[in-house]
């Protein structure tokens, strides 16, 4: 018997994202200050990295609803 081992995927850092007011780019991306503030930022490199999607997406999902977040992959 041949068994194949496949291994777990390796979670990928993820950002958590809003569009604008106008529905479009740019994007704003969350950043998570040292005292736990949330605030939004334009710049990707400067946003909180969160160290899975399914972590980005459990934070956006915990903001109010009418902010319209959710996660994407995190720029490499």
């Amino acid at each position: 018997m041949n068994a194949t081992f496949h291994a777990p995927p390796i979670p990928a850092p993820a950002l958590v994202a809003r569009t604008g007011p106008d529905h479009g780019d740019p994007r704003d991306y969350l950043l998570i200050s040292a005292h736990g503030h949330p605030q939004w930022v334009a710049d990707p490199f400067a946003a909180t990295a969160f160290e899975s999607m399914r972590e980005a997406t459990r934070m956006a999902m915990r903001l109010p609803s009418d902010l319209r977040a959710f996660g994407l992959p995190a720029p490499r």
